[in-house]
């Protein structure tokens, strides 16, 4: 039985056969076709899109090219990045520059309109980044500080109730750049910087002398891939393809991304009843 249980796994498909059966105007079959696959992204935001200290563009974004171009040509390393502005995710999809876009675009039903995304494969939030060696470094002491607890923030119109959800005392004094509101943290000027869920678990990992995690998040935000409308055969190899990474047999690409981003081992996977 066990045989029999493993045996599907152990099975290739030859990429020229799947490609004679996906839909003649299907991307997946000229991804197929062409040997390589095209991923739109960034190179200046980490933990999702950076350069690491040899010149290699690495991060969860990239990962997850990878994860797919394995899932194509069981070659992870057929891909390639084209470097585009946040501006240019939507337009290089739709006018065909690449085949998808995984640059760390948060989902909303206003974009959905224009492309289409794929399952969630992260969930982004507010989080709160503290010094490891204050005395309020937790959530729970700074919710105790009231009034006199001091959150810096990147300046926009949504800033202060956002800090007020879960700190409804607190001053949230808006910054005008994220370095910026860093380093109200570090000069102590704040005493807690909220910023992006991934940007604090990548910071407290990387860094645990200088930063901490306060043990607080909000906002749930989904992070997807973009696809040109239209393709269902395309955006159904690339959803089978994450969510096998995800939960699936085949997840070692994405489990050791997730750990070396953002510090944590993802959940165990349990057989039995789906929890995807």
């Amino acid at each position: 039985m066990a045989g029999l249980a493993t045996a599907g796994v152990l099975v290739s498909v030859d990429a020229q056969k799947a490609a004679a059966q996906a839909a003649s105007d299907s991307l997946l079959r000229t991804v197929l076709d062409r040997g390589k696959l095209i991923v739109g992204t960034g190179s200046t935001n980490a933990p999702w899109h950076f350069e690491n200290d040899a010149g290699e563009l690495v991060g969860m974004d990239i990962t997850m090219g990878r994860i797919l171009a394995k899932g194509l040509f069981d070659d992870p390393t057929k891909v390639e990045f084209v470097m585009q502005d946040p501006a240019q995710r939507i337009p290089n999809v739709t006018t065909n520059k690449v085949d998808i876009t995984i640059q760390f675009m948060t989902m909303t039903a206003q974009r959905s309109q224009l492309i289409n995304f794929t399952r969630p494969y992260y969930v982004e939030g507010v989080a709160l980044l503290t010094l490891p060696t204050a005395e309020n470094k937790t959530f729970d002491k700074l919710l105790a500080g009231g009034s006199a607890t001091r959150i810096s923030i990147l300046q926009n119109v949504d800033a202060e109730s956002s800090v007020h959800y879960a700190l409804p005392q607190a001053q949230a004094l808006q910054i005008d750049t994220q370095a910026n509101v860093l380093q109200a943290l570090e000069s102590k000027r704040a005493d807690a910087a909220a910023v992006d869920l991934s940007t604090v678990r990548w910071l407290a990992s990387r860094n645990p002398d200088k930063y901490f995690d306060a043990g607080k998040s909000w906002y749930s935000m989904l992070y997807g891939a973009a696809l040109r409308q239209g393709d269902l055969d395309w955006l159904t190899f690339v959803n089978q393809t994450f969510t096998i990474a995800m939960f699936g047999h085949e997840s070692a690409l994405y489990d050791a991304a997730f750990k070396d981003y953002f510090g944590q081992e993802p959940p165990a996977r349990h057989p039995g009843f789906p929890v995807i």
